[in-house]
């Protein structure tokens, strides 16, 4: 007995099933969008432009379920591996059209020169109107046609681009939330390289700028006490070191400062999975700095003993 089919794009494809994969990548977003950043939109809008039907959302469910098993980016190109109903992982290539360096020049030199640009980049920020910038030198930021863009795939499905290829844009698009500079990088030049370029032309800038009133000479530093005795000793302590010591405010804030994990595989988003074991660590090391054991810790405090 032959399988159903289905129609979808003009082709007749057999209904298959993806096989289960346990620790792929899955996307944050549950339903809806992906990406909340405009920049992470403009590059789902490409995805979009190609017009591929129902594949898009088969690859959104793809994204979803964590069938895309790994994703490598490098410069210019995207390598990835997505699980589908056959037992071997489809490989996944997507390749941007990377900029020459004459053009990065030109675009360095333009973006150096409006200081907002500058700054909000070396802050880790995509600046809103940084677009234009790229149009001004008669390029663009964002892949905008389709020979902006290569991708393959190993699946036997005859559309390019196919639901396993669309799956990697979404995630992509996520990431791009995390991290917007993946898109310099698609287009040949690393967060690294850029922002180097940049800091070499502002201190370039900095040595033709007009020097300024002297500074006042720095004070010459403390000599050592020449008491042996007394360096070794330490001299005396203060009645209390420490000070205050109080269990941070922020659980998990070394973890936040850090930013998304890349490619997070987890069911929760990694902060909200780790932030309750901080908070329990928090309490612990307290009670252990103060020399309060766990049981007295837990203790009811006198007078609460018949309290519910």
């Amino acid at each position: 007995m032959s399988r159903r089919r289905y129609y979808d794009d003009d082709w007749y494809f057999p209904r298959s099933r993806p096989r289960e994969v346990k620790g792929g990548i899955k996307a944050q977003s549950k339903r809806g969008e992906f990406g909340t950043s405009w920049w992470a939109k403009r590059w789902l809008d490409v995805l979009n432009s190609f017009q591929i039907g129902a594949r898009l959302a088969r690859g959104r469910s793809y994204a979803r379920g964590g069938q895309v098993l790994s994703i490598d980016v490098e410069t210019g190109r995207v390598r990835a591996k997505v699980q589908g109903s056959r037992p071997q992982p489809y490989d996944v290539t997507i390749k941007a059209k990377t900029l020459s360096d004459a053009d990065w020049k030109a675009l360095i030199a333009a973006l150096g020169g409006q200081a907002i640009f500058a700054a909000k980049l070396l802050a880790g920020e995509m600046p809103q109107d940084i677009e234009q910038v790229f149009r001004d030198a008669k390029l663009s930021l964002f892949p905008e046609r389709r020979g902006d863009l290569s991708t393959d795939c190993s699946c036997p499905d005859d559309s390019n681009p196919c639901k396993h290829i669309a799956a990697v844009y979404y995630l992509l698009g996520e990431e791009f939330d995390r991290d917007p500079f993946l898109i310099f990088t698609l287009r040949g030049l690393t967060r690294d390289e850029l922002f180097a370029r940049l800091e070499a032309l502002g201190g370039s800038a900095a040595g033709r700028a007009e020097p300024g009133p002297a500074a006042p000479a720095a004070m010459p530093p403390e000599p050592l006490a020449a008491d042996v005795g007394a360096f070794w000793s330490g001299g005396g302590l203060a009645d209390d070191p420490f000070g205050e010591v109080v269990a941070p405010p922020e659980p998990a804030g070394l973890p936040r400062r850090l930013g998304g994990f890349p490619f997070w595989r987890g069911t929760q988003p990694l902060l909200d999975a780790i932030e309750p074991a901080y908070s329990r660590a928090s309490a612990r090391g307290l009670d252990a700095f103060v020399g309060r054991d766990a049981a007295e810790a837990t203790a009811p405090a006198a007078g609460d003993s018949g309290r519910q």
